[in-house]
């Protein structure tokens, strides 16, 4: 018989309980047990950037986080930006930048750039080239992604 644990995790502004087995990764119970397959799983070591969510309101890779570890904590997946037909200003931004390729580690930009933009002025190219040194991507070159997100700052009216 396995052993569980019963967790409440609101994501996306739901509740959700569920029984888990305490090392069940939070990206396995976002990705096959909610059907959240926005979330990617790339190196599965922490490295890429891919899974990156928020927990409450913190960057966090759920690649390396257990779903028991969320347990009574706040959860934002990159499906709680918007969509389509309704995206937000980050989302738009990085499709009039042409801030993405392939897509793969999009999720995971997106979610970081979101808490960058909470957090931080970026003020300068390179403070958000900084913010997003843990994101990898293969196909863009970053440039574009640095783009969008200095376009959502300057709507902002924060910079530049």
């Amino acid at each position: 018989m396995k052993e569980t644990r019963d967790i409440t995790v609101n994501v996306n502004g739901t509740d959700h309980k569920a029984s888990v087995e305490p090392r069940l990764l939070l990206a396995d119970f976002l990705r096959h047990t909610l059907g959240l397959t926005g979330t990617h799983v790339g190196c599965e070591h922490g490295v890429c950037g891919a899974c990156t969510v928020l927990v409450d309101g913190d960057s966090a890779r759920s690649c390396l986080m257990l779903a028991v570890q969320a347990d009574g904590h706040r959860v934002e997946t990159v499906e709680s930006l918007g969509r389509i037909g309704q995206m937000n200003a980050l989302q738009e931004s990085f499709h009039e930048h042409h801030a993405l390729q392939c897509g793969f580690c999009t999720p995971g930009m997106l979610m970081t750039a979101t808490d960058l933009l909470c957090k931080y002025p970026l003020a300068t190219d390179d403070d958000i080239r900084h913010g997003l040194s843990g994101n990898l991507c293969r196909c863009t070159g970053y440039e574009h992604v640095v783009k969008a997100i200095r376009a959502v700052v300057a709507k902002a009216g924060r910079t530049r």
